[in-house]
């Protein structure tokens, strides 16, 4: 048993949440090693999560514009999909990326150990390596960083055509049916994907709506695509039984929309779990909650003062960007900063087609703790922008302070729209207002110019809308 030495601080789990605790630690001048089992950092974000799943719906937006290209006097004919050669350009995004932050690693001098870690006690982790040899390591700071994992469906029998959401972003063939079980963004995604590569989706939901969370008027403008779209949404159901048969797999549904169906392919999307299995932590004083996520402080301390714990391991919401944010807070905090995990807004994004994004405060939680709100919104259809790119079917929201005008929420709805989201979290982050935005001189024409004109309707003027 060889032992990796004393460091400042170890790193378990080199995702988003570990590998930005690691460079910032190593950029603080600490002796940091960073434990994962694949060849370089990234885990399921970039490896099999955020990253290929955006690559392949890249592909679904440029074959909904070949759709759309006819309006524009462009005839490209039917365009033919070949999946080895997609899956291969969507490996070759993953392995740069993931390349690309293995030298990084070797430029910052932390000592990548490829295995998993499990604590022995507050300040010594055991590394069982790739090959499977024992390295004990003893350590100042700890960071558990492990991630999730997609969630089961009790009883669901082992077939190659059943697929959970990271095994759907390796196609081997395009199924002529395919159901997606759970309505919540990774199922929405990768649904869109299938159905533009030529599949006929049903997406099958227990909840009374898709995408639960979201605002209705953001989901309006998604659901008529969807509805176009895919073969079926069902809602207020539930998969009771799944069989394998000759002719493809036999479904029994329970709920609103009872019977049962046969498909080609299933893809259950569920949610996920934290990975807090095997670490060890029940030989420290970490805790867990009922949902089994590790308990932290503003810092992303645990209940033992030597460990933190970031990302979706550390509780929701289960967003990269959420966990990037705290891997580096955790780092600083363990090098001894002031320092503290208090973000006034954080983006979430569905990356479907048209694109829903929002931040801060929504219509919904306004409502559930009657806070008074001014709901001001400036449709796409008024967009020149929007209009050059046939895509009017979005809007532009913001939740603003009746009294000061002061935004505490904003949704986008359309192409594009997470990237247009980054403006309103620095917004609200900054306590701007929506006279703010409106005076702030936005390029024309851009969608960005949306905001501008929401900020303006918050005044009742809006250049290019007039309320009736």
């Amino acid at each position: 048993m060889s032992n990796a030495g004393q460091k400042d601080l170890v790193v378990i789990g080199a995702g988003p949440g570990g590998y930005p605790a690691a460079f910032r630690a190593a950029d603080l001048g600490m002796k940091v090693a960073l434990v994962d089992p694949r060849a370089d950092p990234g885990g399921v974000c970039l490896y099999c999560g955020c990253v290929p799943s955006k690559a392949l719906l890249h592909v679904a937006a440029f074959l909904h514009e070949v759709e759309l290209a006819p309006q524009w006097g462009v005839s490209v004919g039917t365009p033919q999909v070949d999946i080895e050669k997609l899956r291969g350009w969507k490996r070759s995004v993953v392995e740069n990326l993931t390349k690309g932050l293995g030298q990084l690693v070797r430029q910052r001098g932390i000592d990548y150990i490829r295995g998993r870690a499990s604590l022995e006690n507050a300040h010594r982790a055991v590394v069982t390596t790739t090959e499977g040899e024992k390295r004990p390591i003893d350590f100042e700071n700890a960071i558990v960083a492990t991630g999730s994992a997609p969630a089961t469906i009790p009883d669901t029998p082992r077939s190659v055509r059943i697929m959970n959401s990271q095994q759907a972003l390796e196609p081997q063939t395009i199924p002529p049916r395919l159901l997606v079980v759970g309505g919540g963004y990774i199922g929405l995604e990768l649904g869109q994907v299938y159905a533009a590569l030529g599949s006929k989706v049903t997406v099958v939901e227990m909840m009374p709506e898709i995408l639960s969370g979201a605002d209705r008027d953001l989901m309006r403008f998604l659901s008529k695509r969807l509805n176009a779209q895919f073969e079926s949404i069902v809602t207020g159901t539930r998969v009771t039984k799944m069989e394998e048969t000759d002719a493809g797999i036999r479904v029994v549904f329970e709920g609103t929309h009872g019977g049962e169906d046969v498909f080609d392919k299933i893809m259950i999307s569920v949610g996920r779990k934290p990975l807090t299995k095997e670490l060890g932590l029940e030989s420290t004083h970490v805790s867990l909650t009922e949902k089994g996520f590790i308990e932290v402080d503003g810092q992303r301390r645990t209940a033992e003062p030597s460990i933190f714990a970031v990302g979706d391991v550390a509780g929701e919401p289960m967003l990269a960007h959420k966990a990037t944010h705290e891997g580096v807070v955790a780092a600083e905090a363990a090098a001894g900063k002031k320092t503290a995990f208090e973000p006034q807004a954080i983006p979430f994004v569905v990356f479907s087609d048209p694109e829903i994004a929002w931040c801060g405060l929504s219509e919904t939680e306004a409502r559930k703790r009657a806070r008074k709100v001014n709901i001001t919104t400036f449709p796409w259809a008024a967009s020149g922008r929007a209009a050059t790119v046939s895509r009017p079917d979005g809007v532009t929201k913001l939740l603003c302070d009746p009294e000061n005008g002061r935004i505490l929420g904003v949704g986008i709805a359309g192409p594009g729209a997470g990237e247009l989201l980054a403006e309103a979290v620095l917004a609200i982050e900054m306590g701007a207002t929506a006279d703010d935005l409106a005076l702030t001189i936005h390029t024309h024409p851009t969608l960005s110019e949306t905001l501008m004109e929401a900020g303006q309707a918050f005044s009742g003027f809006s250049t290019h809308f007039k309320r009736k």
